[in-house]
């Protein structure tokens, strides 16, 4: 009989032998990359995913295209890209996944978005580093109508030294504005950033550039002008600064109610009558000075030297708030563009458009603009869209901190 000779260890017992059992290493992990490899004309809407099976997604980095970021599953199998692709860009994909037993196996993975035949312009009306006023909306102006407006409200972040809750708002098919809830914290830095390479506006039409403008929020400056107790009353960061004599607009040239923003000044503006011909009885033509205006149709504050004796007890202008000069002097000195302009007691109500009129419009008017109908949140950290109820309710004030309702409204 043949026996089985087993070697043991040196030593060792020679009275017996010991089994031994080896568990075999886990096989490694596979990667998956979508799209899938040398893809063309991949939509910008395409997410990249990359899934791990028999592991975890240790690692993904992706060249090409502005940086692209994107989440783990909670699970670690799955990482998905967040927001929308550049177009006519080729990215790609490098993705590791790690087994149990620490091996990493990693993966490669190159495709091309599409080519649009379209292309839509963004232009925003705040200048690099300005300073405008508490009621300032935020302006986009696109040179191509668009329909997908939610994914262009998706696309917008804003990062605001002061947290500040607000809302995107459609004036029409080509423009859209942010206006905060109550005016904006006095002194704000405001960054805005368009990621909008990417994003299909309408069919066939897409954003093919980045955004980005910062820009300032100044002191607070905020006027309420009453026709009816012909007095102005200036407010500067919560407390009354001024308050002096005015007039306004005449019976037929009522200035109208409402909360206006200034819009533009100049020392001196000239100033002449749409509704008379030159050499009629009652036509002027005046360099006026220390003017703001906050209507397109031409509403002033402004320096109006002929009609001191009235101000303060009579109106007697075409529209404008003839102020006294030293007052218009100081006012003119102080205003930025955005500052809050509030009309009251007028017979004639204000006019939507007629101006930077966004603060006709209350909170929940002004969610009812927005495309996704939330609200956006934004700080330090960024900006996200919320539920409007998820939000702290306001405890601004009027007339400092946000306008009364129905300000527009004739009196």
């Amino acid at each position: 009989m043949t026996g089985l000779l087993v070697a043991g260890c040196s030593g060792g017992s020679t009275g017996g032998s010991a089994a031994t059992s080896t568990t075999p290493p886990p096989p490694p992990a596979k990667v998956a990359i979508s799209p899938a490899a040398n893809g063309k004309d991949v939509a910008t809407e395409t997410p990249i995913k990359v899934t791990a099976d028999g592991g975890k997604v240790t690692d993904v980095e992706i060249s090409g295209g502005e940086h692209v970021t994107g989440k783990l599953s909670a699970d670690g199998k799955t990482w998905t890209s967040i927001g929308t692709l550049n177009v006519s860009q080729t990215y790609t994909v490098s993705a590791t996944a790690t087994n149990s037993a620490g091996k990493a196996t990693t993966l490669s993975s190159t495709f091309t978005t599409v080519t649009p035949k379209s292309i839509v312009h963004t232009h925003i009306f705040e200048g690099e580093n300005s300073t405008y006023g508490v009621g300032m909306p935020i302006m986009l102006t696109f040179d191509k109508p668009v329909q997908n407006k939610a994914a262009v409200e998706q696309a917008l972040q804003l990062t605001t030294s002061q947290p500040v809750v607000g809302a995107w708002a459609w004036a029409d098919d080509t423009h859209l504005n942010f206006r905060p809830r109550e005016f904006w914290p006095a002194n704000t830095k405001v960054s805005f950033d368009g990621h909008l390479n990417g994003v299909q506006v309408s069919p066939g039409v897409y954003g093919a550039a980045e955004l980005t403008q910062t820009f300032n929020i100044g002191d607070s400056l905020v006027v309420v002008a009453g026709t009816a107790t012909h007095r102005m009353q200036v407010y500067k960061n919560g407390t009354l600064q001024y308050d002096w004599p005015i007039s306004t607009g005449k019976p037929g040239h009522d200035t109208p109610n409402g909360t206006y923003l200034t819009i533009d000044k100049g020392n001196p503006v000239e100033m002449k009558p749409s509704d008379i011909a030159p050499g009629a009885p009652g036509y002027y033509d005046l360099k006026v000075p220390w003017s703001v205006r906050f209507t397109w149709s031409g509403d002033y504050l402004h320096d109006a030297y002929w009609s001191v004796g009235q101000q303060g007890s009579e109106d007697v202008s075409h529209g404008c708030v003839n102020m006294a000069p030293e007052a218009a002097q100081a006012y003119y000195e102080e205003e930025l563009p955005g500052d809050p302009v509030t009309i009251t007691g007028s017979p004639l109500a204000g006019t939507p458009g007629d101006g930077w009129t966004d603060w006709f419009d209350n909170w929940q008017t002004l969610l009812g603009k927005s495309a996704t109908h939330q609200a956006v949140q934004a700080g330090p950290s960024g900006s996200s869209l919320v539920a409007p109820t998820s939000v702290a309710a306001s405890t601004a004030v009027a007339p400092t901190g946000i306008p009364v309702e129905n300000n527009a409204v004739a009196s």
